[in-house]
């Protein structure tokens, strides 16, 4: 009976966690509980509109210092591990937070409750009742728990749940405008989902585990597999998500339709999580996709820059204009991307902090130069410098920004971008980067002297409806926080370089990631 009890012992401690869960280790799933939980709440007080502002501000606001608390802790004693349900990978679900993922997310949440700010005036009692905000958390949380996953099916399963609650925030409103543009938006991404779960099926059948610190140890013992096929559906899939040339058209042709907040939270963070996966799955995985595929990225780089630019540069809707400048952002971070260095990466990391911060704070002063002058087409709007010099100036600043000036966010990984690529010996890529950043700084310079400086039109002084206090409030401040951190980071540029600088050492030697998860380490 002994010996049958001895023969039957399982160690467990290959497989599950013994020790106690700190009560700081919660920080990592703060991000995607938080919101969840609180979507649900808010749908429950759906008939209580008046609440369900606080619900989502009270949220996102403890998960941005929780955030916050997390970063320290990651900077300090590196990357976080949660085990869910204890057990290890490959056997259960994980989340592990480093300091790319901590960085993405910390920005992702402050976007996210700004809008909230935002949205306490913008949107409507039936963008309320018909589930704005549990949309709005839903989507937090699923750009949260994408870049806090360490598991590839996961990180599908997180891809689903912001593009489920991104849809739902796309049609609020019922207008044909936006169904036809909801159609575009669904089917490209739907298209990229497919393509990504192919990729998953095919990785699992090669090695039999699809948790990410697993799977970089067993590819690196790989030998003579067919790597490329797998590197090849991850990137098409991820470029499509990021709207990379040529599979970008759907983004211009759907931004445009939503609420104002809708198309600042898209244009912040639904880009940037194809832009999270490309950097983890294919930098991090698959360490060789990148010089593999390097001539296609560079081209990819150049001419998303290019087009991007361009169709600001033509495009009249101050909406498709800045949805044209997102695009040329996307090519600003393949730039990075493309030339396969430390460099490199740390320039794509930290311009995609800073265009998650710019992209929402223009899109929301879209929405102000709407509600005052009634029209988002440049050749009716005007005079909003005389009406209210404050927001005028803060607007310039964004323009500075986007347009790689100092003393701004965006000047650093423009710098950093165009060294790099000159250091790789891209010297056409950088004058494509280059030229796209000059055209762009044209299109919102542009928007900025026919919607502030210009007074009048053929004679006639453009009406202009002021804001009230309340409104001036609720648009106005988010829009001020926003370009309080720009201004800072551009002034106080070391914490973001340097998590940016870690975020790209962690791509490059996952070697603190894998460790993280498995003591022994690779």
């Amino acid at each position: 009976m002994a010996d049958e009890t001895t023969s039957s012992y399982v160690d467990l401690s290959v497989a599950y966690v013994d020790a106690t869960v700190q009560a700081a280790d919660y920080l990592v799933v703060l991000p995607v509980i938080g919101p969840l939980i609180m979507s649900a709440f808010c749908l429950m007080l759906r008939r209580q509109q008046h609440v369900q502002p606080w619900i989502a501000g009270i949220t996102l606001g403890a998960v941005f210092f929780g955030n916050i608390a997390l970063a320290l802790r990651i900077m300090e004693s590196g990357p976080v591990f949660m085990a869910m349900g204890r057990w290890l990978p490959p056997f259960g679900i994980s989340f592990n937070a480093d300091a790319l993922s901590v960085l993405m997310t910390l920005t992702a949440s402050l976007v996210s409750l700004v809008c909230v700010f935002y949205s306490a005036k913008s949107v409507d009692g039936d963008g309320r009742r018909y589930g704005f905000y549990p949309f709005l958390l839903m989507l937090t949380a699923g750009v949260s728990g994408a870049f806090l996953t360490a598991d590839l099916f996961n990180l599908y399963v997180w891809f689903e749940v912001l593009l489920i609650s991104s849809f739902g925030l796309i049609v609020l409103g019922n207008s044909h405008a936006q169904l036809d543009g909801a159609v575009k938006y669904a089917f490209l991404n739907l298209v990229a989902t497919t393509l990504f779960l192919i990729g998953i099926g095919y990785t699992y059948g090669l090695f039999g585990t699809l948790n990410m610190a697993d799977l970089t140890l067993r590819i690196a013992e790989s030998d003579g597999l067919p790597l490329g096929t797998v590197a090849l559906l991850f990137i098409f899939a991820f470029a499509m998500k990021a709207a990379a040339f040529p599979l970008n058209f759907w983004l211009p042709a759907s931004y445009h339709t939503p609420n104002i907040v809708t198309s600042a939270l898209f244009a912040a963070l639904l880009t940037k999580v194809g832009i999270y996966a490309l950097l983890r799955v294919a930098g991090m995985l698959l360490p060789g996709s990148f010089d593999t595929f390097q001539e296609v990225l560079i081209w990819v780089a150049a001419l998303t820059s290019l087009l991007g630019a361009a169709g600001a540069l033509a495009s009249t809707d101050i909406r498709k204009v800045l949805g044209f400048l997102v695009l040329s952002g996307i090519g600003a971070m393949f730039v990075g991307i493309a030339v396969v260095s430390p460099d490199g990466l740390r320039g794509a990391v930290l311009y995609a902090v800073h265009s998650i911060l710019v992209m929402a704070a223009l899109y929301l002063a879209a929405g102000v130069i709407g509600r005052m002058t009634g029209s988002f087409d440049l050749h009716s709007v005007g005079g909003l410098y005389r009406a209210h010099p404050f927001f005028a100036a803060l607007f310039l600043i964004l323009v500075f920004a986007i347009s790689g000036l100092p003393p701004f966010s965006g000047f650093w990984p423009k710098v950093i971008l165009v060294r790099s690529s000159m250091d790789a010996g891209e010297g056409w890529l950088t004058a494509a980067y280059l030229v796209s950043s000059f055209i762009a700084m044209i299109a919102i310079g542009r928007v900025w002297l026919f919607a502030f400086w210009r007074d009048d039109l053929d004679g006639t002084r453009i009406a202009i409806t002021p804001l009230t206090r309340d409104e001036a409030q609720a648009y106005i401040t988010p829009i001020a926080i926003l370009v309080a951190v720009i201004v800072g980071i551009g002034l106080i540029a070391d914490p973001a370089v340097h998590m940016a600088s870690a975020a790209a050492i962690g791509i490059i030697d996952p070697s603190a990631y894998i460790t993280s998860v498995s003591p022994v380490g690779p």
